[in-house]
C-alpha cells in the first residue's frame, strides 16, 4: 500500500549532501535518528544494502506507522524504534548495538505534522492546543498556557522563540485565560497578534510564529533533548563513523556546532564542516521549507 499523499510531500532536505557526508557502505549500520516519513532513510537504505541495517528513531508513532508502510519492501534491513532520540543509547542497547558506522539528525518538523490541524502545531488551520510529537505524552501546550505563570511563559517565548515582544505576549497569554480558558491554535494566534504593537504585525514572518515555535519547543523538551542526544551519539560511533546533523534555527545549530567542537578539542571527532552547509538555490525553489536548513558533520576519530 502506498503511504498518504501528504505524506510524501515532505521532502527530505539537504539529501545529496547528506548522502555525500555519511558516505554509506553495503552492511553498514547507520542510525537515523528523526525518521519522519522516511525520505532520507529509503535513500540511505539504498545504499547499505545488502546486508546493512537501518535504525528508525522517531517519537511520533503516526510517522513511524507511514514510514513502515513507505520501507516495507527492505524487510528486516530496516528496524524502527518510537521514542525520543534522547535515549539512543537505550534504543541501541535493547537491539544489543554497541556501535554504529553512521548517524543522522534532522531537526525540522515533517510537513505531515504540520498539516495535521489535530496535532496542533501550525496556526493556518483551527486545532486543539496540542503540539505533541510523541503523542503518547501527557503534557500539552493546553496546559502550558493555561497553568504556567506570566514570567515563565515570558521567559520561553524570549529564550526559544527569539521573540522581542515575550512580555506583551505573555501578559496578554495570562489576562485572556482569565476570562476563558485556550482550547485552539487560533485562539492563541488571535491573542499573541493583538499583543504586538501595531506596526509590528505585518512583517514576512507572523507575529505568533516565534510564539508557537518556543511553546513547541518547551512542550516537547526539544533542545534539551538534542543536547543529550548528541552527547551520547559520540560514543556509539565506531572510529571512522561519520555524524550529520540538520538545523534549522539558530538555537538548534548552535547546540550542534559547539557540541561537535568540544568533542574535537577532545580529539574524538574530527569536523568535516567548517562552515554549515546550506542548501543550493535550485533546492530552495523547488522546496522552500528547505531554506533555513543548516547541515553539521563530523567523523568519529
Amino acid at each position: 500500500m502506498a503511504a498518504p499523499h501528504n505524506a510524501l510531500m515532505h521532502v527530505p532536505v539537504l539529501l545529496r549532501e547528506v548522502l555525500t557526508y555519511l558516505d554509506c557502505k553495503p552492511g553498514e549500520v547507520i542510525v537515523d535518528a528523526t525518521l519522519g516519513t522516511a525520505g532520507h532513510s529509503q535513500a540511505i537504505l539504498e545504499q547499505i544494502i545488502p546486508g546493512g541495517k537501518l535504525i528508525c528513531i522517531d517519537r511520533d508513532t503516526d510517522s513511524i506507522a507511514v514510514a513502515r508502510e513507505r520501507l516495507q519492501s527492505y524487510g528486516d534491513s530496516v528496524i524502527f524504534c518510537h521514542g525520543n532520540f534522547a535515549d539512543i543509547d537505550r534504543h541501541l542497547s535493547q537491539l544489543n548495538i554497541a556501535g554504529v558506522d553512521g548517524m543522522l539528525f534532522d531537526f525540522g518538523i515533517s510537513s505531515f505534522q504540520l498539516r495535521d490541524p489535530s496535532r496542533g502545531l501550525s496556526f493556518q488551520e483551527e486545532g486543539p492546543l496540542d503540539m505533541r510529537l510523541d503523542r503518547t505524552q501527557e503534557f500539552t501546550a493546553k496546559e502550558l498556557v493555561n497553568s504556567w505563570g506570566q514570567e515563565e511563559i515570558a521567559v520561553i517565548i524570549k529564550e526559544f522563540g527569539q521573540e522581542r515582544w515575550c512580555n506583551r505576549i505573555a501578559r496578554a497569554i495570562v489576562e485572556a485565560r482569565k476570562i476563558r480558558l485556550f482550547e485552539t491554535t487560533t485562539e492563541l494566534e488571535e491573542v499573541v497578534f493583538r499583543a504586538v504593537p501595531a506596526k509590528f504585525r505585518h512583517y514576512r514572518i507572523h507575529p505568533a510564529t516565534r510564539t508557537f515555535q518556543a511553546i513547541r519547543i518547551a512542550v516537547n523538551c526539544e533542545l534539551d533533548s538534542i543536547s543529550q542526544a548528541l552527547g551520547k551519539s559520540i560514543g556509539l560511533l565506531h572510529s571512522g563513523a561519520r555524524i550529520c546533523a540538520i538545523s534549522f534555527h539558530s538555537l538548534e545549530d548552535r547546540i550542534v556546532k559547539h557540541t561537535f567542537r568540544d568533542f574535537a578539542r577532545q580529539g574524538l571527532l574530527e569536523i568535516l564542516t567548517r562552515k554549515p552547509v546550506e542548501p543550493a538555490e535550485e533546492e530552495v525553489h523547488e522546496n522552500p521549507q528547505s531554506r533555513s536548513s543548516k547541515l553539521r558533520a563530523a567523523e568519529r576519530v
